[in-house]
């Protein structure tokens, strides 16, 4: 057995002497958003003379260099930009919480409004999530952004006031006025239904159903022309605008041309403050998943101090400090256990159906549920650094990303709303100029078509969509760190494995052991946990662990020594034992072809399957050692100088659930193939117990980059999955890089673009049906929306489509239809 210990050999990463550095500068880099970002600025910055430590974070989006007094911000910015990526230095960030901003439309006047604000250099105006988030130089204060955004006409509220907004949908001023304009337009029907023709009772010739409707115009649209007013001053063609001139268009023809048209004009105030609350209400149910998320951490921990323990603010424990947890409480911040002993349900981070045993030593997140006994942990973290913290930033973060789709909507949208308004526009006027059209008709059908202008339900599609999808896959251990992340999972054609913990479990475990000659099982392993007790091997370290859970006793053991390349030699009980590879024993003389086998009873051990022609005995040269080998295991021979006492053999073992894994993507017509720097003989091993028949072996890291690119020309769309550390460069290659096993690991939350938080590759099938789900309702959503837009218009001009019935289907049911359909995500489950 070898047991050489060849780390790696990394050298000096400098030629500059360790000295302190004298000087530290941080700049904001908000585009370093990625890995491959982050090594691409480090490299470009490394080139400065001077710079002594270069630290990038893509996940905050800030690069901290220590350098020389003689290296200025300037020279650092330099060379960030030669990188490719802008540096926001000298600037603060404010975070605004506009639960009303909830479509494309709003964040636009809300981005108007605060780009006239003087010293704002960013900003980030986010539907989904209802928050703005704005980039300003030092002297523009807190309440000039929030002026600008009321001057849009939204208003700004505490950030903590989200659920209030929620619960107070049906409950709000615009809400009950809404109610107030349908029991006007009701009234009005009963006394002047246009139906009929009926015109009711009057005052002084003028129809009282008539003013019960111009009753319901002025309460249901006030807030509508108030909206108008604030998108006519910011020269914004969305839907408030347009609904505004529609009723008042309404208003008009009534006025001018005697053609009574209040009951349109209180439907159309009524009918669209309905949908405005159906839509916020929808999008309030988006952003409820997200609340979902943030209430995993509890807001208060028990800490023990001085001996006592004291109910603080979870934020504030330090790190360091002890924490108690009780049967039923959540852990607070993540840490390690150092008393007790407990089961932890861990569904809230990882996914995980089943709680999972924790006792002293083992690791704990935050967020997750202490299920049995109590628990006392240190504190590992610091405040907002720990597992979930990250998760909700990553999925905050997520939320903003833009999806190809998405921006081919808004793209669109922005020819969509000025084509319909010139098609009203011509329809108004035209046939009564030039085709003898009425007048009153005509216009009535422009109006109507303005009302279909407005792009809502589709333009709300796409992030709503992936808003549900995003969310409910960190909610079953899954974290997606952007849509198009999820959009591109869901096109993927192939899928990459890395072999070494991901499709095995990434720990040696003793997997045969071969007794010979007198010895039985707990002789082989008492000898050869003597001999590997000492060793640092990750052998031996498997071995001496299943004699530990066997319990063999111990064996006093004299002068250890490693065989460099072969094994390792020491005295046990006064006896020179041995154990190592097949050569070492061949090199003190046995003859491996021809062993004595172990006896049980007088009878061969069922291990032993061919013997040779001598009744008992074994052909280990070419029979059970290279059996064992083309297993994919390593084989260890134990014995002293004049016998060979057993085999152990030893290996990576196969995660349980790799086969099935394996099976599911290839009948969902996904190629499969597995990148390994391992020998070939183990690859194939491996490969032909999960199912996979492409396999590249004995690559190295340069060549999983060209494996990558070559299953990406063959079958398209390449997702490569590893343990988010290792094989970066071939993850970096790949269209979608997944992360096995990133709870409360860094660097994989940062290297990957997916990550699964538990060590789980069941959760990959899911990750797939998730994203191709997401997709299939995305393309739903986009062109079930168009095609009812388009037949609605078609049907205007043959008097099929009143103006009412335009809003209700056109706006209110599509936003609530796309909104629904989105939500059917969050049904989706793992277990499936």
């Amino acid at each position: 057995m070898s047991h050489a210990h060849g780390g790696d050999d990394h050298g000096d990463e400098t030629d500059r002497p360790h000295e302190t550095p004298a000087e530290q500068t941080t700049l904001s880099v908000p585009t370093m958003d990625c890995a491959s970002c982050a090594q691409k600025v480090e490299g470009s910055v490394a080139a400065l003379d001077g710079v002594s430590a270069i630290d990038p974070q893509p996940t905050t989006g800030t690069l901290t260099v220590a350098h020389d007094p003689g290296v200025s911000e300037a020279d650092i910015t330099d060379r960030v930009e030669r990188a490719g990526y802008a540096v926001e230095s000298g600037s603060e960030t404010a975070t605004l919480s506009v639960p009303s901003m909830d479509c494309a439309s709003c964040a636009d006047k809300v981005t108007k409004g605060l780009e006239s604000v003087p010293g704002v250099t960013r900003i980030d105006a986010n539907p989904t999530t209802g928050t703005v988030e704005v980039d300003h130089e030092e002297g523009t204060t807190l309440a000039d952004l929030e002026r600008a955004v009321e001057g849009a006409g939204y208003e700004v509220t505490d950030a903590d006031d989200g659920d209030d907004e929620r619960s107070g949908t049906w409950t709000s001023t615009r809400a009950l006025a809404t109610y107030v304009a349908g029991v006007a337009t009701l009234v009005g029907l009963l006394l002047a239904n246009p139906l009929t023709q009926a015109t009711g009772p009057t005052i002084e010739g003028f129809p009282v159903g008539d003013i019960a409707y111009l009753a319901a115009v002025a309460v249901g649209g006030a807030a509508v022309f108030r909206n108008g007013y604030y998108s006519l001053r910011q020269r914004s063609l969305d839907i408030d605008l347009l609904m505004s001139v529609a009723i008042l268009g309404a208003l008009a023809v009534s006025v001018g041309f005697g053609e009574r048209l209040y009951f349109e004009a209180a439907m159309l105030a009524t009918l669209f403050s309905i949908s405005e609350l159906l839509e916020r209400y929808a999008m309030d149910r988006a952003r409820g998943s997200l609340a979902e998320l943030m209430e995993l951490a509890p807001d208060e921990a028990t800490v023990i101090r001085d001996g006592g323990e004291v109910t603080v603010a979870a934020d504030a424990v330090a790190r360091g400090e002890r924490v108690a947890v009780r049967p039923g409480e959540k852990i607070p911040r993540d840490g390690v256990v150092r008393d007790g002993t407990s089961a932890v349900n861990q569904a809230p981070v990882t996914g995980e159906s089943v709680p999972v045993d924790k006792t002293s030593g083992d690791e704990v997140y935050a967020g997750t549920i202490n299920e049995g006994g109590y628990l006392e942990i240190e504190v590992t973290s610091d405040a907002g650094e720990d597992t979930i913290a990250t998760v909700l930033d990553l999925v905050e973060q997520a939320q903003r990303d833009t999806t190809d789709r998405e921006q081919f909507v808004e793209r669109f949208a922005g020819y969509y709303t000025p084509l319909v308004v010139g098609v009203a526009v011509l329809l108004a006027l035209v046939p009564p100029l030039f085709l003898s059209g009425a007048w009153e008709t005509y216009i009535v059908y422009g109006l109507t078509l303005l009302v279909l202008a407005c792009p809502c339900a589709f333009v709300i599609s796409t992030p709503v969509t992936v808003v549900s999808g995003i969310t409910s896959a960190a909610r079953n251990g899954v974290l997606v760190k952007g849509g198009r992340h999820l959009e591109a999972m869901g096109d993927v054609d192939a899928v990459a494995f890395d072999k070494t913990g991901t499709l095995t479990k990434g720990e040696l475990t003793v997997t045969d052991i071969v007794p010979l000659g007198d010895n039985d099982e707990q002789d082989v392993l008492r000898c050869a946990r003597g001999l590997e007790r000492r060793s640092e091997h990750p052998i031996g370290e498997a071995i001496v662990a299943r004699a530990d859970a066997a319990g063999v006793t111990e064996r006093d053991i004299e002068g250890f020594e490693a065989l460099t390349g072969q094994g390792v030699t020491a005295d046990l009980d006064g006896t020179t034992h041995y154990a190592g590879t097949p050569d070492l024993f061949s090199d003190l003389g046995f003859d491996l072809s021809h062993v004595h086998a172990a006896t049980d009873g007088g009878q061969i051990t069922r291990t032993t399957r061919n013997i040779c022609a001598q009744t008992g005995c074994l052909d280990l040269l070419d029979d059970v050692i290279p059996r064992l080998q083309a297993d994919g295991k390593t084989v260890v021979l134990v014995g002293t100088e004049a016998e060979v006492e057993g085999v152990v053999a030893v290996a990576d073992e196969v995660r349980p659930d790799a086969a099935r894994v394996v099976s599911t993507l290839r009948e969902a017509g996904v190629h499969v193939a597995m990148l390994t720097g391992d020998n070939d003989r183990t690859a194939r091993a491996v490969a032909d117990e999960v199912g996979i028949d492409d396999v590249h072996a004995s690559l190295m890291p340069d060549e999983k980059v060209t494996a990558v690119e070559r299953l990406r020309d063959t079958h398209g769309t390449v997702a490569m999955v590893g343990d988010g550390v290792n094989d970066a460069p071939a993850l970096a290659t790949a269209d979608v890089a997944v992360a096995m096993g990133a709870a409360g690991t860094d660097t994989a939350l940062e290297t990957a673009d997916i990550a699964l938080m538990a060590d789980d590759l069941s959760r990959l099938p899911y990750l797939h049906r998730l994203s191709r789900t997401a997709n299939g309702i995305i393309r739903q959503n986009i062109w079930t929306s168009l095609g009812v837009k388009a037949l609605l218009a078609v049907g205007v001009p043959l008097s099929l489509v009143p103006i009412w019935a335009a809003v209700l289907a056109g706006d209110a049911g599509m936003t609530v239809g796309v909104t629904g359909n989105a939500m059917r995500l969050a049904r989706l489950s793992p277990d499936e």
